[in-house]
């Protein structure tokens, strides 16, 4: 029965290695997408689209090992939430890989050349990663006054995506390019609201309790 219990722990470890590791992907390939957006090479916009496709192998290997450990495991209250909140989780980081994957897409059409807007969106992009590296802290040490202060602060992605959408000139005076730069900026957006809904998920598995509202 010990040693059951002991190849049962080490997958529980192993499952939240596997998460953090699909949490260091995705934030390079952020990362990767938010170069792309200045620098003349597109090989980085390429590189982020070839990177996605590891980020949803890895998802889905964490699917799978959550539906075996559940199935052959009959896993206690505490563990089965840890469990359903990391079958969101990845869900979620999968999701923002392909936000990212769409940036670099974004980038292959068109190359923004304003400050104005590339500044903005840029920002964006650092505050997501700034949340992401927060969030790690957080789920580390179970820190849930860390992680409401990451759902509060999505509010700043917010404000900056609707300063670039509400923006009335043509960027770079093409509207194409305005499109793509509206586009570029909703997909960051994105990923701050996908931020949010691993940390909620993180909070539900520390507490039990659904995340309300910013005010908690």
């Amino acid at each position: 029965m010990a040693i059951i219990r002991h190849n049962y722990e080490g997958q529980i470890g192993e499952l939240n290695k596997d998460l953090r590791r699909l949490g260091l992907r995705v934030y390079r390939n952020i990362d990767y997408a938010l170069e792309s957006l200045s620098v003349n090479d597109r090989d980085y916009a390429r590189q982020v689209i070839a990177l996605d496709k590891e980020i949803n192998a890895l998802e889905s290997e964490i699917n799978e090992k959550v539906i075996m450990l559940i199935t052959r495991q009959q896993p206690i209250a505490t563990d089965l939430r840890l469990m359903m909140a990391s079958l969101k989780i990845a869900s979620d980081f999968e999701r923002m890989g392909d936000n990212a994957a769409s940036i670099a897409k974004i980038r292959l059409r068109a190359q923004f050349s304003d400050n104005y807007v590339l500044t903005r969106l840029k920002t964006m992009g650092k505050l997501a990663l700034l949340m992401l590296v927060d969030l790690n802290t957080a789920a580390n040490n179970n820190d849930l006054t860390l992680i409401k202060e990451i759902i509060a602060r999505d509010r700043d992605i917010d404000d900056l995506y609707r300063n670039i959408v509400n923006t009335t000139y043509l960027i770079d005076n093409d509207p194409f390019v305005s499109g793509q730069a509206h586009l570029a900026a909703r997909h960051l957006e994105r990923i701050g609201d996908h931020i949010c809904n691993i940390a909620e998920n993180y909070y539900y598995f520390i507490t039990g309790e659904r995340f309300e509202s910013y005010d908690n």
